[in-house]
């Protein structure tokens, strides 16, 4: 039987070619999981080479089909291609497989204990979905194709929509390096096509056994309902809506805030307001001072244009969601900037006297609400109100030293990462990241879609208990040819 190839779909896709996408990942597996850590590192350093060499037309592409301009794209080039980097680093340390070896205590009473041995081996095909909003780093060969393919997974993508063209020439440069390094063709599959259809197919097939998503709520919880109905359920990965509140401490606000607030509504509008972890909620104390920020920051609001948006579909989405805010209970208008066209809707502001209805809802984009607080009770109680965020921001001084020791203690609960005196648009790739949160910021609050632990999302343990040493996978083999960091009855050792 031939092996079978990978696939790189038109825009038209149906269930044949899922099938064969599928398939071709099932193939790839037994080989692709075999690799060794210097294998699996040259093969994401490929990848990150041929991106890099092929990143004139794909800026070219993005730009084009997202709206978004050049220098935000070229970073994102860059941030895709550090990632895989890393992740090459992650492999060839080996951290990540987690070895624990329990050497045999054959005289120990009452019962003599026997040789075990753990590490972690990939799940299988991983299903990833391309991100709306970044063409390239949460994409086709973005942070979960990077974390799955380092865990020695081999990856479907399904493009979106709203940026086919950038899609399919970094899939192209994803093949050139499956070739290159002469591994089996069905590593990693691109398939694009419309509507929900070719998703739903793609997580109800026995042969994927985890998903990788980002996008909306409603998106994310129909592939989670999908994935529970099969008959092996499997893990949903799904990154979904978030207002990442960003609490003012009265400290903050000593002096001028004009600074504070602009450096607010810049991260608001920044992109269009079309991030993640866009600060669409912020607690603003009572009082003089907070009445200063809040005119501030709707002078700030009321400067600026909307941007054009990533899709025509975003754009009706986000008029929507202001119009519902805007009509709700409680809710006045701080400020609004000025329309950029019939896709550039325009940035708003707005007061609410407290949480509930569209007020906790995400609207995205470049809108922002305020919601002012008499004291840290009364703020304590709003925020154990939340649902789970993917952020949260503090802005305190060291006069605020009591009150955000007690806020800690409740956020750590509700999100995946805390921020002081900063603004969470903009998220660093490295080892101590956490881009993930409660639900329902995310599907699943154990992992992270950002950093080097992401790749545990795509890894199970396994137990090997009085194995032959002839038989032994390397990893927990005695005389560790991978040169791996081990935990040896308990003790950390280094190779």
């Amino acid at each position: 039987m031939s092996e079978p190839r990978s696939i790189i779909a038109g825009v038209e896709v149906d269930q044949p070619d899922v099938s064969a996408a599928t398939a071709a990942a099932a193939h790839a597996y037994a080989g692709y999981r075999g690799t060794s850590p210097e294998q699996r590192a040259v093969f994401l350093e490929a990848v990150a080479a041929e991106i890099d060499a092929g990143q004139a037309a794909i800026i070219e592409a993005a730009v084009a089909e997202s709206h978004l301009p050049q220098a935000r794209i070229t970073g994102e080039v860059g941030r895709t291609t550090g990632q895989l980097r890393m992740f090459a680093g992650v492999v060839r340390r080996g951290d990540h497989l987690g070895v624990r070896i329990d050497p045999p205590l054959p005289d120990r009473a009452p019962l003599p204990r026997p040789d075990i041995r753990q590490r972690q081996v990939a799940l299988g095909p991983v299903a990833v979905f391309g991100a709306s909003n970044f063409p390239l780093a949460f994409s086709t060969a973005g942070g979960d194709t990077a974390s799955a393919l380092a865990a020695g997974c081999p990856v479907v993508v399904k493009g979106h929509p709203a940026h086919p063209r950038t899609g399919h020439l970094v899939a192209e440069a994803v093949t050139r390096a499956v070739a290159a390094c002469d591994l089996p063709a069905g590593t990693f599959s691109f398939l694009l096509g419309p509507g929900n259809e070719l998703g739903q197919a793609l997580v109800t097939d026995s042969r994927i056994k985890a998903v990788g998503f980002t996008g909306s709520r409603g998106g994310g919880l129909a592939l989670v309902a999908a994935a529970a109905r099969r008959p092996e359920p499997i893990p949903v990965y799904a990154e979904m809506s978030s207002i990442n509140p960003v609490v003012v401490l009265p400290g903050a606000l000593d002096g001028d805030a004009t600074d504070l607030a602009a450096a607010y509504v810049g991260s608001l509008t920044l992109g269009a307001g079309q991030f993640c972890t866009n600060p669409g909620l912020l607690f603003l104390p009572s009082g003089g001072a907070g009445d200063a920020f809040l005119v501030a920051a709707g002078e700030a609001v009321a400067g600026t244009t909307g941007a054009t948006m990533l899709t025509g579909s975003i754009a009706k989405a986000y008029r929507s969601g202001v119009a519902a805010l805007q009509t709700a209970d409680g809710v006045r208008v701080v400020a609004q900037g000025g329309e950029g066209g019939d896709d550039a809707p325009a940035p708003q502001l707005v007061e609410a006297t407290g949480l509930g209805g569209a007020v906790d809802d995400e609207v995205f984009g470049a809108s922002g609400v305020v919601v002012r607080y008499d004291d840290t009770p009364g703020l304590l109680a709003h925020l154990e109100a939340l649902e789970g965020q993917l952020t949260a921001t503090v802005h305190a001084t060291d006069a605020d030293t009591e009150a955000a020791r007690a806020l800690l203690s409740v956020l750590e609960l509700k999100v995946g990462r805390i921020l002081f005196n900063g603004w969470p648009t903009g998220v660093e790739v490295g080892h101590a990241m956490v881009h993930g949160g409660p639900f329902p910021a995310t599907s699943d609050s154990r992992g992270t879609s950002v950093g080097s632990l992401a790749i545990e999302r795509f890894q199970r343990p396994v137990a090997y208990q009085d194995v032959p040493a002839a038989v032994l996978p390397e990893p927990v083999s005695d005389d560790n040819p991978w040169g791996l960091t081990r935990r040896i009855d308990g003790e950390l050792q280094l190779p």
